[in-house]
């Protein structure tokens, strides 16, 4: 694997920080190195929010993401922001019920999710970004199926623990779509 840079943007509220937390825990599960390194406007709710991940098999100089090999976009405005920072080859996935228009570079490749729509429809809302993860992971090979569960026992909070299943539903839901 190397080292792999996810960089996840999107509005704060969305859940950009703990997507990138669940990463990140997969990373330590796995033994890897691993930075997080969460960013958000002082808005927060409803403010620009980013969490850039490097997963990697040595160690990591800096925890900045200024080119992601994988740029995880929840809204226009961190698409039109990272879309050129991604390297050439990297990977680009967009909540397509958010963002209308697709992405304009031919050389990443691209994978359009209608997660806030999916999320509304399935009863989870709040868990769209457990949805374009779920996507992400099924073409990104940064871990497998059967690490998914034990992760997110790690990350979901023990007074939070009704939501262990809806993560998980949540994250199957993208894994599984248009496949």
């Amino acid at each position: 694997m190397n080292t792999k840079q996810v960089l996840f943007a999107g509005f704060g509220g969305q859940g950009i920080l703990f997507t990138g937390k669940f990463l990140a825990y997969q990373g330590l599960m796995s033994g890897r190195e691993v930075s997080w390194l969460p960013s958000y406007g002082p808005e927060m709710r409803g403010g620009t929010a980013n969490c850039s991940v490097i997963l990697s098999d040595s160690p990591i100089g800096s925890p900045i993401v200024s080119n992601p090999d994988i740029l995880l976009a929840m809204n226009l405005p961190s698409l039109d922001k990272y879309e050129n920072c991604t390297v050439s080859g990297g990977q680009i996935f967009v909540d397509s019920s958010l963002i209308e228009r697709k992405v304009k570079r031919t050389d990443v490749e691209s994978f359009y999710i209608p997660a806030t729509r999916l999320a509304s429809d399935e009863n989870l809302g709040g868990l769209a970004n457990m949805i374009i993860l779920g996507k992400m992971l099924r073409h990104s090979g940064l871990m497998r199926f059967e690490e998914i569960a034990p992760t997110m026992a790690k990350v979901v909070s023990a007074k939070r623990k009704n939501l262990y299943e809806l993560n998980l539903k949540a994250i199957e839901l993208g894994y599984n779509h248009g496949e």
